[in-house]
């Protein structure tokens, strides 16, 4: 609206129209003169004169006409108090929190797949990109981060910080498997269809499982968009995939946010890091992985085995030990030795990430806590993250006792 005009509305709030008759005395007043009016008119036109015209014929004509003028009178915008002018004159819809949009539904299914191991995955949404953290019974946890860059269009409409304080990231929880179900109705079928043929073989290392073939929807050219919306605290995670001019939208329900507190893990007490390809690995532990072993312990030291896998069983034991090379391992520091006991299940919720990712840094800290950090190459040359961190044995079972403890006093 022109600002001249809502001057001129603003000036008039101040200065209301008041009608000359009053809203409840309207149909009276309009009555009467209606009915003078045609009295008048009749006597008129059965004695015309010009005395009559002057005494019958003009008042009437005047009170039948001030009727319509009188009854119709209304109070008008220009009455309505200055607050509700601003309400109508400036009521533009709010931007959303999140608008992101992205040309393949491929990187975010690769990626959030590596952490589907919990029913609810914790979405916070951030400046630079969007953190998706899955937490198991707080013994393992995984972390992909989106970041913008995987977007060809980002933004973030943060709510306004009060006080001078950084203003507060977004938080909210939603379904990751339904996240999932919704990213392969179009473009990731041909992805999902492969990673379900992978399933029968968990550990296999080709890493050729996710690369487009002849009939994919990438190397046909079929265009495609998917865009995520979140528009405030509360509203339902919007995911809008359109390609080949077929347009599907699904609204997941978030819930209220839980957020779980990371694993801790010291960066400043690293005990040991080690850098290797993230094949070997995964090849690791398949050879480990027949012996269906219960509990897998990592040691690493500065004289040979420098790393060693064993896992132990029921059934026996087996192991992989590591030789000291560029070839095995590209980065080697260890500041003292360290051994710790991991659950086998949990480092076996990683192979999704080890069969997608090109490397993989292995680091422990002063308290025993591991931490898989993998380097995953996207399309067009741009990197991804994804972190797992672990609680050893020990720890575990000391949390577990003091738990019953507090249970039984």
């Amino acid at each position: 609206m022109d600002s001249s005009l809502q001057e001129v509305w603003q000036a008039a709030a101040g200065s209301p129209f008041l009608p000359t008759v009053g809203k409840g005395s309207q149909f009276l007043v309009g009555f009467v003169l209606l009915a003078n009016g045609l009295v008048g008119t009749g006597v008129f036109a059965l004695n015309r004169s010009l005395a009559n015209l002057t005494i019958l014929g003009i008042p009437s004509s005047l009170a039948i006409a001030y009727v319509p003028s009188n009854s119709n009178e209304r109070p008008c915008a220009l009455k309505t108090d200055q607050p509700q002018i601003r309400s109508l004159v400036m009521a533009p819809d709010a931007p959303p929190i999140l608008r992101a949009v992205a040309t393949s539904t491929r990187p975010m299914y690769q990626l959030l797949r590596c952490i589907n191991f919990a029913p609810r995955v914790h979405v916070q949404i951030t400046e630079e990109g969007i953190r998706f953290a899955s937490d198991h019974a707080r013994v393992m946890q995984g972390v992909a981060f989106l970041d913008k860059a995987l977007f060809s269009a980002y933004s973030v409409n943060l709510p306004p910080a009060e006080d001078g304080e950084a203003p507060e990231l977004p938080n909210f929880q939603i379904s990751l498997a339904s996240f999932l179900e919704v990213l392969q109705i179009f473009g990731a079928v041909d992805v999902a269809t492969r990673a379900q043929k992978a399933e029968a073989d968990p550990y296999r290392s080709n890493l050729r499982n996710y690369k487009p073939d002849a009939f994919s929807n990438q190397t046909l050219g079929i265009s495609g968009t998917c865009t995520l919306l979140y528009g405030e605290e509360g509203d339902p995670f919007k995911i809008t995939i359109e390609e080949s001019g077929v347009k599907t939208t699904a609204g997941l329900m978030t819930y209220l946010p839980e957020v779980p507190e990371d694993i801790p893990f010291d960066r400043t007490d690293l005990t040991f890091k080690i850098i290797m390809q993230s094949r070997t690995l995964l090849d690791s532990l398949a050879e480990i992985s027949p012996t269906s072993p219960e509990r897998l312990t990592i040691t690493a030291s500065k004289t040979a085995p420098y790393l060693s896998l064993a896992g132990t069983s029921d059934l026996g034991s087996s192991g992989v030990d590591f030789a000291r090379g560029r070839d095995l391992l590209e980065t080697f520091n260890i500041a003292s030795r360290w051994s710790q006991t991991f659950k086998f299940d949990f480092i076996k919720s990683s192979t999704e990430a080890m069969r997608i990712a090109s490397k993989v840094s292995l680091r422990g800290d002063g308290q025993g806590v591991l931490s898989l950090q993998f380097m995953v190459d996207m399309e067009g040359g741009k990197r991804s993250f994804l972190d797992f961190r672990f609680v050893p044995f020990m720890m575990h079972e000391e949390e577990e006792g003091a738990e019953a403890e507090e249970e039984e006093e």
